[in-house]
């Protein structure tokens, strides 16, 4: 069991939720590091452009006092890299999006070809891209339950373009100590790229042969790499 504070001070797991998903998604990390004894958060992006995005989670962050270990699934990978607040000390990427400095989140994304099972995505009439319900098991989480299933379609969060348009600054992987769960099964984010993002960031990688929500259908992967993050800051 890791420690969870350092100095005294309790360490924060913050996740963050990525495109088409919201909080929720996290439920099965949730638990079990707060009975670990981490004070958890699972903190709500817009998905209304990068910058809100940022300003969101900085804004969730100047809420918390002591050490951070913030982690992101997909899109959010980009999101997490983005603010600048002391207090984070370890960046943890789950199937993640990390583009480098002047890179889109497109970029990254599309710089591999895409499996053939993951859906054409374009925005609809309000200028919002949908995830289509019968891509969850296609494509998003083809290892969930019927179940999980219903709730990842039903609470799904639309994201705007402006969301993965827009260049990046400096990312904190480069001042940071990062870890990449690298999804070897998944069918949104090719396994390839996510190898290529993580020795591109120097990150330690965890290749897992999990689907593209490990948090969901394979949560002790999950659990497994944000608890030898928090280990390593409470050492340091």
């Amino acid at each position: 069991m890791p420690s969870q504070s350092t100095d005294q001070q309790t360490m924060h797991i913050v996740l963050v939720h990525g495109a088409w998903a919201d909080g929720s998604g996290w439920a099965k990390i949730i638990a079990p590091l707060a009975a670990d004894g981490f004070a958890v958060t699972a903190a709500p992006l817009p998905l209304t452009s990068y910058a809100d995005d940022v300003k969101a989670l900085e804004q969730a962050l100047d809420r918390l006092d002591g050490p951070v270990v913030l982690a992101g699934h997909a899109y959010a990978g980009a999101v997490i890299a983005g603010v600048r607040n002391e207090n984070v000390k370890a960046l943890v990427y789950v199937a993640a999006l990390a583009p480098n400095e002047g890179e889109t989140v497109a970029d990254v994304f599309y710089r591999t070809e895409l499996d053939p099972r993951a859906p054409q995505l374009a925005p609809d009439e309000n200028g919002l891209i949908y995830y289509p319900r019968e891509a969850f098991a296609a494509a998003y989480a083809p290892n969930a339950t019927d179940e999980e299933l219903a709730v990842l379609s039903a609470v799904q969060r639309p994201i705007s373009p402006a969301c993965i348009t827009v260049p990046v600054e400096r990312p904190l992987w480069k001042d940071r100590p990062s870890w990449f769960l690298v999804a070897e099964d998944d069918r949104m984010i090719a396994a390839a790229n996510q190898h290529f993002m993580a020795e591109r960031m120097q990150a330690l990688q965890r290749p897992f042969a999990v689907d593209h929500t490990p948090m969901v259908t394979a949560p002790d992967t999950v659990l497994q790499v944000i608890r030898e993050a928090a280990a390593t800051v409470a050492e340091a």
